[in-house]
């Protein structure tokens, strides 16, 4: 299964320790919007692109 973490304040321990799990049986990517580097097109385009989303 693809994730998609989208961390809206940056990460933080609960977040980081359920990624952390995730990682070893799932595809996991993670937009962390607090840099601001991502375009809006690319987050809508990560979106649809996985099957599932969380956002902290």
């Amino acid at each position: 299964m693809k994730i998609l973490h989208i961390l809206n304040d940056g990460p933080f321990a609960l977040a980081d320790k359920i990624i952390g799990l995730q990682k070893g049986e799932h595809a996991v990517k993670i937009i962390d919007l607090s840099k601001k580097e991502a375009s809006y097109e690319s987050i809508v385009d990560d979106i649809f692109a996985h099957d599932r989303v969380v956002s902290w």
